[in-house]
């Protein structure tokens, strides 16, 4: 981002393409949209651009292959769970995709950010603030399985290295999975594509909920 001038007031927000302003240190759930979040996530690079192929891969992309491992490891899965791995990165459409050694440099400031814009898409996007621990651990599972195929396949990491840091998937083969890095228009589109059908889902849940009541 380019730097205010000198003696500007000081900017804790982002213009978005929607046209939304969004203030990172207080964001309003109301300032959330999901074209904003797939035009960023499809723009973000996993492992900071380093990996093989004429495209990066994108957290978009990584998103979408978590919400599908997700559909994997927990068959019965509710939309509004898949949901959840869906946007489970969903932060980084603003703050970036901050590889894991330098979050410990960082520390506590920059998940303080991440928790507080997490929260307020779970609120836009009608999701709990705070998921339940089993689904939190299931979303991690999957961000791991993904972690590793992406390190194996794209990132120059060897089995151990991978398998040190993610651990080593068992039952999954890395074929079923789209690890392949797409243009940026592809992984925009597919993001909300998904996003659409979730939601459709969701609303005919509610739906027929409401009509057994």
């Amino acid at each position: 981002m380019a730097p205010d001038r000198a003696g500007a007031p000081p900017r804790a927000w982002q213009r978005m393409l929607s046209g939304r302003r969004l203030d990172l240190l207080d964001p309003s759930p109301l300032d959330i949209e999901i074209s904003d979040i797939a035009h960023g996530l499809a723009r973000v690079a996993r492992w900071n651009g380093q990996t093989r192929g004429d495209h990066a891969f994108s957290v978009a992309q990584h998103s979408l292959a978590v919400e599908a491992l997700l559909g994997e490891l927990v068959p019965a899965a509710s939309a509004e769970a898949r949901l959840a791995a869906l946007l489970h990165d969903a932060p980084e459409y603003v703050i970036g995709d901050m590889i894991s050694p330098f979050k410990s440099v960082m520390g506590g400031s920059y998940k303080d950010c991440e928790l507080r814009l997490q929260r307020a898409i779970h609120l836009r996007f009608s999701l709990p603030a705070e998921l339940g621990a089993g689904l939190r651990k299931e979303i991690k599972r999957a961000d791991q399985i993904a972690a590793y195929y992406e390190a194996t396949l794209l990132a120059g990491f060897s089995a151990r290295e991978a398998t040190e840091f993610f651990g080593r998937p068992r039952g999954f083969s890395a074929e079923r999975f789209d690890f392949t890095p797409r243009s940026v228009t592809w992984a925009q589109a597919a993001f909300l594509e998904r996003f659409a059908a979730l939601e459709k889902s969701r609303l005919g849940v509610a739906i027929a909920t409401q009509a057994r009541e």
